[in-house]
C-alpha cells in the first residue's frame, strides 16, 4: 500500500489536555483513510504548561506525569494518556512519528551571571560592542520531577547564547564569551545557530551525552517507530548523523525521520542530506512556497513550473510534501497559508503521483480552531481512498499548458481496479486528452470528485479526453475500478 502521513495536530488546537485521547479514538479511521503513519506533536512539558504547545521545550522527561510549569497534563494530557494513544495508533497498525525538538529550552527555573558579546539579529557573525554581563536563564533544575528518570540539569555551560538579559531587562542576542557559533548550519542571517531561548552547545560532551540518554530513553518509553526532527538547520548538520545512527544501532530497528530544514531553496535541503549522510527525508518546503505562489496568483501562475526547484523533484526519495502545516497557519511565523480553493488541487498533486512521501495536515482535514481553514474532509476522503486504492502503475505526465495539467497512473496487478486520470486547472475550466493505455480502452470514467458530471469512455487507441471544472481538479476513476460508482 502506498505510505501516506498525516500531522495529528495543528497550532490552535484547544488547550483542554484531550488530544490524546482524541488520537486514540481516531486510530482505526485514519488506517481505514489509508494513513501509514502519524506525526504527533511534541509530548513534553512546555514553558507554558498545559498552555504550551510544546515547542517551548522545558523538561524533555515530563510527558504530562509531574507538577511543573502550573500542570501536571501538557497542553494535550498526561503521559498515561499519550501512551496510550501510542498505543491504540499501534494497534490499528499505524507507525508513531513524534516531534522532537532539541535545539533550545525555555522556562529555566533560575538566571546565572554570565559573560555575553552582542550579535547583530540580522548578521550574526557581526558583533556589538564588547564583552559584558547578563543574568541569564540558564539554570534547569526541574525541582517538580526530582531527579526521576534523569538526574541531569542544565547550566549556562551547556547553551551558547540567550536572547534575554533578565538583570537588565532587554532583548538581544547574547552569544556567550569563549562559545563561538557553529559553523556547520544554516547561512541565514550571517549565521543561523541561534533560534530562540537557551541555545544548545552541541560541542560540549556533555550535551551531546544527555541528548544520547534521552533519545534511548524516550524509544524505550514510548515505542515510537521514528521522528519529526525540528529546526534542524540550527543544529550542526552531523548532529543528527550521530544521534540517528547510535538510536537505530540501540534500538535494532529503521527509525523513519524527517526534518524541518526551513529554506525554499532546494540547493540548501540537497546541501543537507548530503551533509548528514542522508539519514533521513526533508519536507519539501519549496514545493509548499510553489503552491503558496500559485493560489495567490488569481490563474497566473504557470502550472507547468509548479515541480520546478522541488525537493520532489531533485531528490523524490527524501522528499516529503506537505501543503500547510503548524508554522504557516495564520499568525505564525513562516505565516504562508495556501488559499482554501487550492487546496484540493495541492493534495491531488502529492497524494496521485509517485515522488514524495505526502503528509496531510490535521487543520486542512479536521479545520483549523482559529476559524480561518474549513474542514476539506470530504475532498480529501475521495484522495485518500484513490491513493490507497487506485494510485499505481506507470504515471504519464501532461504538464504542457499554462493552466490545465494532468497526468494517468496505468495500475498494476497487484492492485486489482488500479489507474486514473487527474486534471487541474488554476484558471478556466477545459479538457486536457491523455491516454490511460488500451488495455483501458472501451472502459468508462467518472469524476469521483463530482465536479464533471456525465462520463468518459477510453477510445480504442487507450485515449481520451478528460474534462476539468475552473479552478478545480477532477479525479477520474475506473466505472468498474476499485472504487467504481457503486462502491
Amino acid at each position: 500500500m502506498n505510505q501516506t502521513l498525516i500531522q495529528y495536530f495543528e497550532w490552535y488546537l484547544p488547550s483542554d489536555g484531550a488530544h490524546w485521547r482524541r488520537t486514540a479514538g481516531d486510530a482505526q479511521h485514519l488506517a481505514q483513510l489509508g494513513f501509514t503513519g502519524v506525526w504527533l506533536p511534541p509530548a513534553y512539558k512546555g514553558a507554558k504548561g498545559g498552555a504550551d504547545t510544546g515547542y517551548a521545550v522545558y523538561d524533555l522527561y515530563d510527558l504530562g506525569e509531574f507538577d511543573q510549569k502550573g500542570s501536571v497534563p501538557t497542553k494535550y494530557g498526561t503521559r498515561a494518556e499519550y501512551l496510550a494513544a501510542i498505543a491504540a495508533l499501534h494497534q490499528a497498525g499505524l507507525a508513531v512519528y513524534p516531534d522532537i525538538v532539541l535545539n533550545h529550552r525555555i522556562g529555566a527555573d533560575e538566571t546565572e551571571r554570565v559573560t555575553v558579546r552582542r550579535s547583530d539579529e540580522a548578521d550574526r557573525t557581526r558583533e556589538i560592542g564588547g564583552e559584558e554581563q547578563i543574568d541569564a536563564w540558564t539554570r534547569f533544575t526541574f525541582p517538580g520531577r526530582g531527579g526521576q528518570y534523569s538526574p541531569f540539569q542544565w547550566n549556562w555551560t551547556h547553551f551558547n547564547a540567550v536572547d534575554w538579559d533578565n538583570g537588565g531587562q532587554r532583548s538581544a542576542i547574547f552569544r556567550f564569551e569563549g562559545k563561538p557559533w557553529e559553523r556547520d548550519v544554516d547561512k541565514e542571517r550571517g549565521n543561523f545557530d541561534y533560534l530562540m531561548g537557551a541555545n544548545l552547545d552541541t560541542k560540549n560532551p556533555e550535551v551531546v551525552e544527555e541528548l544520547d540518554a534521552f533519545g534511548a530513553w524516550y524509544l524505550q518509553t514510548t515505542g515510537a517507530d521514528g521522528f519529526r526532527l525540528d529546526a534542524v538547520k540550527h543544529i550542526r548538520f552531523d548532529f543528527f548523523t550521530h544521534w540517528l545512527e547510535r538510536l537505530r544501532n540501540l534500538s535494532g530497528r529503521p527509525l523513519f525521520a524527517v526534518g524541518e530544514y526551513w529554506n525554499g531553496e532546494v540547493g540548501m535541503l540537497t546541501h543537507y542530506l548530503d551533509a548528514c549522510g542522508r539519514v533521513m527525508h526533508l519536507f519539501d518546503v519549496p514545493l509548499h512556497y510553489n503552491f503558496y505562489r500559485a493560489s495567490t496568483s488569481g490563474g497566473n501562475f504557470d502550472m507547468r513550473r509548479i515541480f520546478e526547484g522541488t525537493l520532489t523533484a531533485a531528490r523524490p526519495c527524501r522528499a516529503v510534501t506537505f501543503v500547510d502545516n503548524h508554522d504557516t497557519q495564520c499568525g505564525q511565523a513562516l505565516h504562508s497559508p495556501v488559499q482554501s480553493w487550492f487546496k484540493p488541487l495541492c493534495y491531488a498533486l502529492i497524494l496521485l503521483r509517485e515522488a514524495g512521501l505526502p503528509c496531510v495536515f490535521y487543520g486542512d482535514y479536521y479545520g483549523t480552531g482559529d476559524g480561518t481553514q474549513p474542514p476539506l474532509q470530504g475532498v480529501l476522503d475521495v484522495l485518500l481512498r484513490a491513493r490507497k486504492h487506485c494510485a499505481y502503475g506507470e504515471q504519464t505526465d501532461y504538464f504542457d499548458d499554462y493552466n490545465i495539467v494532468g497526468w494517468t497512473r496505468a495500475g498494476d496487478a497487484a492492485h486489482p481496479g488500479s489507474g486514473l486520470a487527474a486534471v487541474l486547472s488554476d484558471g478556466p475550466g477545459g479538457e486536457k486528452e491523455m491516454c490511460m493505455g488500451v488495455a483501458f480502452a472501451g472502459r468508462g470514467f467518472y469524476d469521483a470528485l463530482g465536479g464533471c458530471p456525465g462520463r468518459v469512455v477510453i477510445g480504442e487507441n487507450g485515449c481520451a479526453r478528460f474534462p476539468v471544472g475552473g479552478g478545480s481538479v477532477a479525479l477520474w476513476l475506473p466505472e468498474d475500478g476499485a472504487l467504481g460508482r457503486a462502491k
